[in-house]
């Protein structure tokens, strides 16, 4: 759906009028959809005092999963009244309430089976913010759930049928809906018409948009892939409204996301504007994205675009998988621009637009929580601007960051291209998959940590730079973050050091636990240390103490220095320098000096070398720790602050 507005529009209409989109029941999985035949009588909408109110009739094709001998389907009870119901052309008792429209043919269906199931409803002259009518116009607008108020029908994103819609207009309407018109009759006074979506349709994505002013101007699209394949492009408008910021972009937006993802999937493209009624920006119905009147812009149009791929195409399994959708159709829009103006324009926009804007205002929630999949969320929970849209760019980025553009790359069009995936439905963990596996590493914690999780993290880092004497340097860098919840996420860092002579080194680090302590060795003088100089990590905050904190911890052959972090938890880290191998041995003794550990004792290089203490056996209190180096000793104090009890 159109970033941004949409949603926040809509939130405001649920607010005042009561309505809400929070699921009270829902549908078992007993059955899939294979196709739906819509016939609607709308005739007497387009005339004032434009009612809502419509006679329809739809067959089903199902097909058993399992053994059944009812089945249900999602029908808002507020919305529609059904009159009846055939169940393989036989009259069937039926129900319907709370939403649900329970039918009972009578008899079981073995899996596999295939059953035709024809309902004859009437929709109410209701306001239910998904079927519109007024001032000549008609439309459906049903993220995530509104389907279901307009015509009966198995209501979950997952389950995709292949959709035809016949419609009763007046003879001055121009009529879209998904996929084709291949049939236009008159009969009397009216017309009818009838649409076809030759690839199969999740039920939110199903679209009327119809109006007596409307223009229709029709683009001829040759693809990249096969030049004498034309693709339709049909841009519906109205008096006023100027679709060339669309039409113009069109063809070079869809030469370049084809060459990106794959081949365009669908049979058409179009485009047509609302009126007053729509409350959004945007929404990405299959093969026809609706617009409101003054949204005929192209960067709404690119992010609504790309859902043909990201949402349409390959549509998430449930409404915790959402960030497929939105997170890549946002970040897409951003790398459209990095395409034409350059990558630091990406960048910038990506941080000023999207990153600070969710720092500021993080409701903190995860992208994506386990339990959407089974009750869906509040509308302003599922569609919020920061979390949604804003965040689920970042992470885009971040996952681009990870794996470099090339594997990146190569990532998405895997994910397009998955047979599996196709016309159907993904889950997060499904590009987790083809993440793992197109880069041949494990990347589930990057979806563990910052997809599943809330929040983001706050980074108090420090670092210090040691000369060992002769042209000899080392740095320590501490990474630490501070956040209250979650405690740690994990990452791979970019650090880099600056050396005198103004040249730079990049290091990428795996920051795999809190309070990790790295340490680097140079022979020519670094003056400073960067974190994530390149703002790759959007999300984040914190510091870094920056400049030079030389320790003083006196010169020889030996040298101790401070734990860290100090005080210590469960873990902590002691840092030695040896100027010679060397027999050495480590001690921690307690506050009165009696010895209580011996944590290492046998030959070490020359060098700069890092103890691992664990404390976890320690109580809380202060100790000390020594080293003996042959007749070299040296001893620090440390804290531990919950060892234990």
């Amino acid at each position: 759906m159109g970033i941004y507005r949409s949603k926040c529009l809509l939130l405001i209409i649920l607010l005042l009028t009561g309505l809400s989109w929070q699921v009270k029941s829902e549908v078992p999985r007993t059955y899939h959809v294979k196709s739906y035949f819509l016939s609607l009588d709308l005739y007497d909408c387009f005339f004032a005092p434009y009612p809502r109110s419509f006679n329809a009739g739809t067959i089903m094709w199902i097909q058993a999963d399992s053994t059944i001998d009812s089945f249900q389907l999602n029908a808002d009870t507020a919305s529609l009244q059904i009159y009846w119901v055939k169940v393989d052309w036989i009259d069937v008792p039926f129900t319907h309430q709370n939403n649900i429209l329970t039918i009972n043919p009578g008899h079981s269906y073995a899996p596999g089976d295939t059953i035709r199931v024809e309902i004859s409803y009437m929709h109410r002259n209701i306001s239910d913010n998904a079927f519109f009518a007024g001032n000549g116009m008609v439309f459906t607008n049903c993220e995530p759930e509104g389907a279901r108020k307009w015509f009966p029908c198995h209501d979950v994103p997952y389950d995709k049928a292949t959709v035809q819609v016949e419609a009763k207009i007046p003879l001055n309407v121009k009529f879209a809906s998904n996929g084709l018109q291949i049939d236009s009759v008159v009969s009397g006074g009216w017309l009818w018409v009838d649409w076809k979506s030759r690839d199969p349709v999740a039920t939110y994505l199903v679209v009327i948009a119809a109006a007596t002013d409307y223009s229709l101007r029709t683009q001829y699209w040759h693809t990249t892939a096969n030049p004498a394949d034309s693709i339709p492009v049909r841009y519906y408008f109205r008096p006023g409204e100027n679709p060339d910021p669309v039409s113009d972009a069109f063809v070079p937006m869809a030469d370049f996301f084809s060459g990106i993802f794959c081949k365009y999937p669908f049979e058409k493209a179009g485009f047509a504007s609302l009126n007053e009624l729509f409350y959004g920006g945007a929404m990405e119905n299959q093969t026809l994205i609706t617009l409101c009147s003054t949204c005929w812009r192209e960067s709404l149009a690119v992010h609504e675009f790309v859902h043909m791929w990201f949402g349409d195409m390959i549509t998430c399994a449930t409404w915790a998988d959402l960030w497929l959708h939105e997170g890549f159709a946002t970040w897409a829009t951003v790398y459209w621009q990095e395409h034409n103006e350059g990558y630091a324009s990406y960048k910038t926009f990506m941080i000023e637009r999207y990153a600070k804007p969710y720092l500021q205002n993080n409701p903190g929630w995860a992208l994506s929580d386990s339990s959407w999949a089974v009750r869906t969320p509040a509308f302003d929970t599922l569609f919020n601007t920061y979390i949604t849209y804003m965040k689920g760019a970042c992470m885009v980025h971040q996952l681009r960051y990870l794996l470099g553009d090339t594997t990146f790359l190569q990532v998405l069009n895997t994910y397009c291209l998955d047979t599996t995936l196709r016309y159907r439905s993904a889950a997060i963990g499904d590009l987790m998959k083809i993440v793992n596996h197109v880069s041949g590493k494990d990347y589930s914690w990057f979806f563990s940590d910052w997809v599943f999780r809330p929040n983001h993290p706050k980074y108090q880092n420090s670092y210090d730079i040691v000369q060992n004497g002769g042209s000899s340097w080392t740095i320590r860098f501490l990474a630490k973050q501070i956040q209250a919840s979650p405690g740690f996420f994990r990452m791979i860092l970019p650090v880099r050091i600056v050396f005198a002579d103004s040249s730079k080194t990049d290091l990428r680090i795996i920051n795999d636990r809190n309070d990790q302590l790295f340490t680097w060795d140079f022979t020519k003088e670094p003056v400073r240390l960067v974190f994530d100089a390149d703002t790759n990590i959007m999300l984040k905050e914190g510091t870094t103490n920056l400049g030079i904190r030389e320790i003083t911890t006196g010169s020889g052959p030996v040298m101790l220095y401070q734990n860290i972090p100090n005080p210590a938890g469960d873990r902590t880290e002691i840092p030695y320098y040896l100027q010679f191998p060397e027999q050495i041995r480590f001690e921690i003794l307690d506050i009165t000096g009696r010895i209580i550990s011996t944590p290492y004792s046998g030959y070490r290089p020359a060098g700069k070398h890092i103890l691992n203490l664990d404390c976890s056996g320690f109580r809380a209190g202060t100790y000390f720790y020594r080293i003996i180096a042959g007749s070299n000793v040296k001893v620090k104090k440390m804290v531990i602050t919950h060892g234990k009890e």
